[in-house]
């Protein structure tokens, strides 16, 4: 069985997807906006949507500004955006990215904390390792050279501290006794006491264990730092094939790493799509949008242009190298979500090999990923 999951960013991954026809680059900024499309994810049984973010206006140069005015500039926040959506969905998972070099560790715990308690155990969240330099001019600090292999370690550290913080309090930790006038047991809360080379937290959080008990951990593995990372600290891993024997050799470099982890990381591909049912209608519509732009899309995942039954070919002939499914990127939203939802879910449905139904009502379940107890609690 596949599983499907929806990169939501802006208008879409193409730079001019806000021109396009259907497109409400009016809207961008507004909670409707994206509540109707993750309420389009979900009627499509969608496992999860992820939530881009960022701390500098989005660019075509690799550092710094570009100074274009002809793309979208500027997102909302990720966390605050899904915790908008929430309460006006049910089933599908809310994954949003937070930058971890100059966020904090115990504000992201709980901040993914409370999003897990307001969605009842849909949360996850995306440890995203910046790559841009000028984003430390915001803060004031944190301005040295960003150098790969440490900011890969950071982020190590940053997820270890996340998910101890999720961990220190344990599952029944609230007691909220009236009669005794104890509302929480202080020998089930823990302090972490984690002293690393980027940080120093003694916890414990002070938001109560999620009902997920560790929301999913989901890392973006595009180098071998990256598959490292993912192997040691996410439960998936987004990877970007071009063939299906890439997809077998990339599984095996994030599982590599995974060994000795005690985590069974679970890999998603990551595919740019634009949905038509008529063929050569998709082709015909990006090569307008690269007119537009000014160049073709570039992409470090996979461009496909296409039906959704060849779509499913693709996804039928790549997932038995390993691949547990797809993170798919919208070419223009919300013609190529519908075109997941409404053209490729369908056909998967139809060959066997995708739900008709939720199954769970859980993130973590859903992938099949067990519901770990704290570390902390002291057992039986």
């Amino acid at each position: 069985m596949t599983h499907l999951a929806v990169a939501l960013d802006g208008a879409g991954r193409h730079p001019a997807a806000w021109r396009a026809h259907g497109s409400r680059p009016r809207e961008l900024f507004t909670a409707g906006y994206w509540t109707e499309l993750v309420l389009e994810a979900e009627r499509g049984l969608l496992d999860f949507v992820t939530f881009e973010d960022g701390l500098s206006l989005q660019s075509s140069w690799p550092d710094g500004f570009d100074g274009r005015l002809d793309q979208v500039r500027g997102r909302l926040d990720a966390v605050l955006l899904a915790a908008r959506v929430a309460p006006l969905t049910s089933a599908i998972g809310l994954v949003p990215g937070t930058d971890t070099r100059h966020a904090e560790p115990f504000h992201v715990a709980i901040g993914i904390a409370s999003l897990d308690h307001v969605s009842r155990g849909r949360a996850g969240w995306r440890p995203a390792v910046p790559v841009r330099q000028d984003e430390g001019g915001h803060f004031g600090r944190r301005d040295d050279p960003l150098v790969e292999s440490r900011l890969n370690a950071e982020a190590a550290d940053f997820v270890e501290v996340v998910r101890r913080l999720w961990d220190s309090w344990e599952d029944d930790a609230e007691i909220r006794d009236v009669a005794t006038g104890r509302f929480v047991d202080r020998h089930k809360l823990h302090y972490i006491d984690f002293e690393g080379e980027w940080f120093s937290v003694r916890g414990p959080s002070i938001t109560p264990r999620s009902p997920q008990g560790q929301p999913l951990v989901a890392v973006s593995a595009r180098d071998v730092p990256s598959y490292a990372l993912a192997g040691h600290a996410a439960d998936v891993a987004f990877v970007t094939p071009h063939t299906r024997d890439h997809a077998a050799d990339l599984v095996d470099q994030v599982t590599a790493t995974a060994d000795g982890s005690g985590r069974d990381v679970q890999v998603f591909a990551d595919l740019v799509v634009f949905l038509d049912e008529r063929p050569g209608a998709a082709a015909e519509r990006k090569v307008r949008l690269d007119a537009w732009d000014g160049g073709a899309l570039v992409s470090d995942a996979y461009v496909f242009t296409g039906t959704p039954a060849e779509l499913a070919d693709l996804i039928e002939d790549w997932r038995p190298a390993g691949l547990t499914g797809f993170r798919l990127h919208a070419g223009v939203l919300p013609h190529d979500l519908w075109g997941i939802t409404r053209g490729l879910v369908p056909e998967l449905q139809a060959r066997g090999e995708f739900r008709h139904r939720y199954d769970t009502a859980d993130l973590r379940g859903r992938l099949g990923l067990p519901r770990p107890a704290s570390r902390y609690a002291i057992s039986p």
